[in-house]
């Protein structure tokens, strides 16, 4: 896979590559990691919230069930 950055986010990865003494690939699979697990939380919480069958509580509920 070949990826393009542009310059400006090329040259924060080449900063902080050079700052940490890690390969720029170590942070772009990080970034990516990081980007991929919220994109599956986003689509799993639009999936819940489409489930006619989901149950909800009220926030008052909420509350007495955390002690708050």
């Amino acid at each position: 896979m070949i990826i393009q950055l542009n310059p400006e986010i090329e040259q924060k990865l080449n900063q902080i590559s050079s700052i940490t003494h890690k390969p720029k690939n170590y942070f772009v699979l990080e970034a990516l990691k990081n980007y991929l697990e919220d994109i599956t939380d986003v689509i799993e919480a639009k999936q819940r919230i489409n489930d006619k069958n989901r149950k909800t509580i009220s926030l008052d509920e909420l509350k007495r069930e955390l002690d708050v």
